[in-house]
C-alpha cells in the first residue's frame, strides 16, 4: 500500500482545472496565431525546466541511445503538430467542441496499439467506441449547420487528437529509459525549434504583442502544463491510470464551463448532447481497458 503526505485526489482536481483553462487563455490571445501560442507556451516550459536539468539532471543526456534520441524527435514533431492544429481549431469552432473532441486521444491510443502491438478490444471498449463516435457524429452535424467554418475546426481538433496519439505513441519506449524531466525537456525543446522555424518560414510576428499576451504565455507553460500534467504525472505514483485518464475526462466539462464564465460561450444543444455521449462513452472505454487500484493517504512525508 502507497502512502502520501498530499492527497493526490486533491492535485487531481487541481490539475483537471489547470489544463481547463489551456483553451480559454489561447481564445484570449486573440493577436498571436495558434503557432505563434504553442511557439512561447513551451519555450517558457523549457525554460522553467532547464534549472532543473542543469542543477540535477544533465548526466542523463550520454545515456540516452540513438534510436531514443530519433524517438524524441518523432514525438517532438507530432507535439509541435498536435499544438498548432488544436490552437488553430479554437479559431473556427468553440471551446466545447474543440477540447471534447481532442479528448478523443485514448480512443485513437488504442487502435493505434491494437495495429501497432496487436491489443485486442475487449466488448465494452468496442461498444465505447461506437458510443463516441455517435456524440462526434452529433456534434459534427450540429457545427456543420451552424457554420462551415466551424466544421473545419472540428476536423482540425480531431487531427490534433490524432496527432497528440502518435506523440503519446513515440514517447513509450523513450520514457522507460529516460527520467520524465529530462524526456519533457528534450521533447518540449525539439518542439520549440520546429515551431521557430515554421514562424520564421511563415513570417510571423514574433515581439509585438501586448503585455496581456505575454502573461498568458507563460500562463500556459505554468498553468495547464506544470500544475495539470506534471500533477498528474505526481499522482499517478499514487493513484492507477484508469484513475487519473478518468480525471481527465472532466476537462471538456471544465473548460465548457470556464467558457461560458468568461467567454461568453454558451453550447449548443449538440454540442452539449454531443459531448456529453462522447464523455460518457470516454468513462465507458477507460474502465473497459483499466484496472482499479488502491491508494491510502497518509499523514506522513514521503521521502
Amino acid at each position: 500500500m502507497r502512502h502520501s503526505a498530499f492527497n493526490p485526489k486533491a492535485a487531481v482536481v487541481i490539475g483537471v482545472f489547470s489544463i481547463s483553462t489551456s483553451a480559454i487563455f489561447v481564445r484570449l490571445a486573440t493577436e498571436a496565431s495558434a503557432s505563434i501560442i504553442a511557439n512561447y507556451r513551451l519555450l517558457f516550459a523549457v525554460l522553467l525546466l532547464l534549472p532543473f536539468i542543469l542543477f540535477h539532471y544533465k548526466y542523463e543526456f550520454k545515456r540516452i541511445s540513438k534510436k531514443n534520441w530519433w524517438l524524441s524527435i518523432l514525438a517532438g514533431s507530432f507535439l509541435a503538430l498536435y499544438f498548432i492544429l488544436w490552437f488553430e481549431s479554437l479559431n473556427y469552432t468553440s471551446v466545447a467542441s474543440s477540447v471534447v473532441l481532442i479528448s478523443l486521444q485514448p480512443i485513437f491510443a488504442f487502435i493505434g496499439t491494437y495495429f501497432i502491438f496487436g491489443e485486442r478490444f475487449s466488448s465494452g471498449a468496442i461498444i465505447s467506441i461506437f458510443i463516441v463516435l455517435l456524440g462526434g457524429l452529433i456534434i459534427g452535424s450540429g457545427d456543420f449547420q451552424l457554420s462551415g467554418d466551424a466544421m473545419y475546426g472540428d476536423m482540425l481538433a480531431l487531427l490534433g487528437a490524432i496527432a497528440v496519439t502518435i506523440y503519446f505513441l513515440s514517447a513509450q519506449h523513450v520514457r522507460k529509459n529516460v527520467s520524465l524531466i529530462t524526456y519533457t525537456f528534450i521533447v518540449y525543446g525539439i518542439s520549440v525549434v520546429i515551431l521557430t522555424l515554421f514562424n520564421i518560414i511563415r513570417q510571423e510576428n514574433f515581439f509585438s504583442y501586448p503585455a496581456d499576451h505575454w502573461w498568458i504565455f507563460i500562463a500556459l507553460a505554468i498553468i495547464p502544463t506544470f500544475l495539470g500534467h506534471s500533477l498528474f504525472n505526481w499522482s499517478l505514483k499514487w493513484l492507477s491510470t484508469s484513475t487519473i485518464s478518468m480525471a481527465i475526462v472532466f476537462e471538456p466539462i471544465g473548460a465548457s464551463i470556464l467558457a461560458f464564465l468568461i467567454l461568453n460561450e454558451t453550447p449548443t444543444w449538440a454540442q452539449f448532447l454531443g459531448g456529453t455521449i462522447i464523455v460518457f462513452g470516454l468513462f465507458l472505454f477507460i474502465l473497459s481497458t483499466s484496472r482499479k487500484n488502491k491508494v491510502t493517504i497518509s499523514t506522513k512525508n514521503h521521502k
